[in-house]
């Protein structure tokens, strides 16, 4: 079987270095001989129970994942045998499984389908490689949201806007005639995951991807990934009808445009039959869109809704939408705009919604959209690429991020009202669910730059299949898999994972501060830095001046707060009952205002800025700590990094205090370690050729 040879060679030429390449996929043998003698005896037999009992490309590729894996894992062969189900599997739905003991020696994966049975085979020998007991095992899992989806902001040249991990994955030139391995190596990690969405190119579209020589090139893509169950999808530039089909316009409403739109849809399914949809971008940052014509998002969306309708096509339509003109504070437009539009959506059209209102900053509250939209379906959109989190030079587990905003309850339809159901559909009963995640893959040998930066792809998979899942748990489970079931690697790899987040907010934008970064390149502090327009200047947002600092969004500034539920906004609206996680985002805060430590904002802040400094020490000491319990390889290069990130986080402590005290005209508290250097320094440093940066420089 193809799948089934590709898997063994690929395993085969494992080097004896670690490079990280296996990702969580490594299936080393366990080392405690009782636990692996007892899973040998416990699982000599994995029986396949599908609809049909017969093969596929999926079932291919379970039987070759779990072959591969149990030799691997238990130095021993285990039979995997097809059967025909008795009938459903109740709770497993679609793409779910259940694993049960059958009899002393066997274990059974009974699936819906055979992209279930896949499903199924990864969670086996997740099960084994965790070392869970199988004595008893009974577990029926499906997943909450049905499209679980990778965004990959991959161009054609081979580049990747803030991709921090190397070039493409995609090599765009020699398909379709050659396809490297890694395409299915890809397809193995995403699907062991349970993903099973990917769009291929950068939602800045190109109208090139669109054409018959890049679509049989993204046909070859597709191929590589169908028998892993993940569907291929594109990014829709709108202005493609006068680009490549020589019209005067790309007005929605226009029957022109619509024909040529549903050819082209028809060319697309011609191709790949199973393509998933368009990603859009409109009327954002320069982009091409409806309003280009008077028309609304609606009208766009639906336009290209109704091409892919015929197919079973969706159309996701991003609401990262800001006026050229900004008349508004920014984090109210999207709101503006798409509210109105609420229930004007066709079926297969899905509104794809940041977690915060501004962009994947550090932290963000909720964005105002989710709960806000009851008669359209919301995808929630979430960064795994650290674009405003130190890149894949910095460590920043994510988990807790994607947590926080699966978890926020909008209030919307009382308590309980959180975006998790409202992008899994059962709040207000929607059939389509959509979850994205900006990708952090690239042709780095370890995917991801960071030799931790994985954890991130990990864990938004794990928690797109189940958001009830917990991301320190998810954090264990991956370090498991991905280094040593060694009680110190787990306690001190968890530990960093866990607070590594918490930390990189601490020395770069605590207390709700945001949008203070460098300019283009995002990869260091700037307060001070002019980008031309308003909104793209720190200042615009820290509004730091001699009497305090933060943002006014209550009644008496912008009144970003009444987009929210009155429950929510009254509890933001109000200092003292304002998280103060989120304080500076939303009040203007006098700098001797008194925190709930007691001390007076300067000294808060200052303060938590040398605590994410403190932090970085932290991670190292903990990581200083594995030599020898990890392989040197990575073990180099992480501790490598964490010098680097030690370095950036006093600059940015140092810089963002050094500017912010020329406001507040107050010494730096005691605890605090002086700056290294003057501001003029700070605001001298230039980066150039920052990974990832659109504007390459």
């Amino acid at each position: 079987m193809p799948a089934m040879v590709a898997l063994a060679a690929a395993l085969a030429c494992r080097a004896s270095a670690e490079d990280g390449y296996r990702l969580w996929l490594r299936y080393d043998r366990i080392t405690d001989r009782a636990l692996r003698t007892g899973y040998a005896e416990g699982v000599q037999k994995v029986i396949l129970e599908t609809p049909t009992g017969a093969d596929s490309p999926a079932v291919s590729a379970a039987r070759a994942e779990l072959t591969a894996g149990m030799r691997g894992l238990l130095g021993s062969e285990v039979s995997v045998v097809l059967e025909k189900s008795a009938g459903q599997v109740a709770g497993a739905g679609a793409e779910g499984y259940s694993l049960a003991r059958r009899g002393d020696s066997a274990v059974a994966i009974a699936a819906n389908s055979d992209a279930g049975a896949l499903h199924g085979a990864f969670a086996l020998l997740r099960h084994l490689q965790t070392h869970r007991p199988i004595g008893g095992l009974a577990v029926t899992s499906a997943p909450r949201i049905q499209r679980r989806i990778l965004d990959h902001w991959d161009n054609l040249n081979g580049t990747v806007e803030r991709g921090y991990a190397g070039n493409s994955l995609w090599e765009w030139f020699v398909l379709p005639d050659y396809k490297t391995p890694r395409y299915r190596d890809y397809a193995r990690a995403c699907a062991s995951i349970g993903l099973n969405g990917s769009v291929l190119t950068n939602v800045n579209a190109d109208t090139l991807a669109l054409t018959p020589a890049y679509l049989e090139k993204a046909a070859a893509i597709a191929g590589e990934l169908r028998p892993y169950g993940i569907r291929t999808y594109l990014s829709a530039r709108f202005s493609a009808p006068i680009e490549l089909g020589g019209l005067r316009t790309d007005d929605p409403l226009d029957p022109a445009v619509m024909a040529w739109w549903r050819a082209k849809a028809d060319e697309i399914y011609r191709y790949i039959p199973d393509f998933g949809g368009f990603l859009v971008k409109a009327n954002s940052e320069g982009q091409p869109g409806p309003q280009d014509f008077g028309r609304t998002h609606a009208d766009g969306a639906n336009m290209l809704a109704d091409a892919l309708a015929p197919h079973g096509g969706i159309v996701m339509w991003r609401a990262f939408v800001y006026e050229v003109q900004p008349g508004v504070d920014r984090v109210k437009q999207a709101y503006r705009e798409f509210t109105p539009l609420d229930g004007r959506f066709r079926p297969n059209v899905v509104v794809q919604i940041k977690n915060g209102p501004l962009d994947f900053q550090p932290r963000e509250p909720f964005h105002p959209l989710f709960g806000a939209m009851p008669r359209t379906p919301l995808a929630l959109e979430l960064q795994i690429t650290q674009e405003y989190l130190g890149a894949s030079i910095q460590l920043a587990y994510l988990g807790p991020l994607f947590q926080e905003a699966l978890r926020s309850d909008t209030r919307t339809r009382g308590p309980g009202s959180t975006v998790a159901r409202i992008v899994d559909g059962s709040l207000d009963g929607h059939s389509l669910s959509v979850i994205a995640g900006v990708a952090n893959t690239g042709k780095d040998r370890n995917w991801t730059g960071h030799p931790l930066a994985a954890a991130n792809w990990y864990a938004f998979g794990r928690l797109a299949w189940d958001h009830t899942l917990d991301s320190g748990d998810i954090a264990e489970e991956w370090t498991r898999m991905t280094f040593s079931s060694d009680p110190d690697v787990v306690a001190a790899l968890g530990a960093m994972l866990r607070t590594s987040r918490e930390t990189v907010v601490n020395y770069s934008m605590p207390l709700g501060l945001h949008h203070i970064m460098a300019t283009d390149h995002h990869y260091g502090p700037g307060p001070w830095a002019a980008a031309g327009r308003p909104d793209w200047t720190p200042a615009y947002y820290h509004r730091a001046d001699e009497k305090g600092l933060g943002a006014d969004r209550t009644a008496t500034g912008t009144n970003a707060l009444e987009e929210y539920s009155p429950e929510v906004a009254r509890a933001w609206g109000d200092t003292s009952s304002c998280p103060e996680e989120l304080l500076l985002w939303f009040h203007h805060v006098p700098w001797d205002y008194r925190m709930r430590s007691g001390r007076i904002l300067w000294d808060e802040l200052c303060l938590r800025y040398q605590r994410g400094v403190d932090g970085v020490r932290q991670l190292q000491r903990d990581w200083d700590s594995l030599a020898g319990l990890v392989d040197g390889e990575r073990f180099a290069h992480v501790q490598a990094l964490l010098r680097r990130q030690e370095r950036d986080a006093r600059e940015w402590r140092d810089a963002c205090l050094l500017y912010f005290q020329q406001f507040s005209k107050r010494p730096l508290p005691g605890g605090v370690e002086p700056p290294e250097h003057t501001l003029d320094y700070y605001e001298a440093v230039q980066l150039h050729y920052v990974p990832g940066t659109p504007s390459g420089k």
